[in-house]
């Protein structure tokens, strides 16, 4: 199958009941197990398959997360496409609590995960200039819009590590480079999605204003989770009206990312990297 939107995010962002024919697959990958099962079936008349990406019942952290099994999941299942959700803290004072943010860029703070599907015997250098599919993007933020949530198109967001929120001494210096909102999960996903070939987008909704803010409270998780049951619903209705938005012929460079990204030579390319990368280079020689 082809075609199919891959939706990422926890399982209380996303209300599974509009989707018709829920299957549960699990699946193996050459990367080992994806964080869960994923749910298949059709929404609105589009074939899609949704993933909890810390695990149903929020089992895993942002650095025990396997990324690379959960995307590669989504190669298997025959998705084009991903569209994430994710609670992010605010870095500026006009992203308010309670609103959303479609970002276009990405900084790399992480240090303990693997955020590639090369090496070991094949290399790849994909184009990461930029790290969103404009064409999701653009459906997220008219989806997320007509949901109702006041909707910031465009920023940057700083992938922290974690698990622990920053230290407002970095809080200050992501504000000085120009960042915008800060989380744990997206870029490593962005990457991987990159290397695969799938449109990636993702919805990031503000749950508090990081710890720069002296007019506030320092972050707390109780905080956070307050915000995140209030956006919830708008959250889930953005992404149900995302998934037929989702344009089946759209044109951008992430689906043929790797067609001149792979340098290694055909002929000196293992039967073990072959066959490990195979769904991602179906017509390498």
């Amino acid at each position: 199958m082809t075609g199919r939107i891959g939706l990422l995010g926890g399982s209380g962002v996303y209300d599974l009941s509009a989707v018709e024919g829920i299957r549960e697959e699990r699946l193996e990958t050459p990367f080992g197990e994806p964080s869960d099962a994923y749910l298949t079936g059709t929404l609105a008349g589009r074939a899609v398959a949704f993933l909890a990406r810390h695990g149903r019942g929020h089992r895993l952290s942002p650095s025990e997360i396997n990324y690379r099994a959960n995307v590669f999941g989504f190669k298997l299942l025959g998705c084009d496409a991903i569209v994430s959700a994710s609670a992010v803290g605010s870095l500026r004072e006009a992203y308010a609590p309670r609103h959303a943010v479609v970002p276009d860029q990405f900084i790399d703070r992480t240090r303990h995960r693997p955020d590639t599907f090369f090496g070991d015997g094949i290399v790849a250098h994909v184009s990461f200039a930029d790290p969103v599919c404009p064409a999701l993007a653009a459906v997220l933020e008219a989806s997320a819009r007509e949901a109702g949530l006041t909707t910031h198109r465009g920023g940057t967001y700083v992938c922290m590590e974690g698990p622990q929120f920053s230290t407002r001494a970095e809080s200050h210096l992501y504000r000085a480079w120009g960042a915008d909102v800060i989380g744990m999960t997206n870029l490593t996903e962005a990457k991987l999605a990159r290397e695969a070939e799938i449109c990636y987008a993702t919805l990031a909704l503000v749950t508090d204003y990081d710890c720069w803010r002296e007019a506030t409270e320092a972050v707390s998780v109780e905080a956070v989770i307050a915000v995140l049951n209030d956006n919830a619903s708008a959250a889930r209705r953005t992404l149900a009206a995302a998934v037929p938005r989702v344009d089946p012929a759209r044109s951008c460079p992430c689906r043929v990312a790797l067609r001149h990204a792979v340098i290694t030579d055909g002929a000196v390319l293992s039967e073990t990297a072959r066959t490990r990368l195979g769904p991602l280079l179906p017509d390498r020689p």
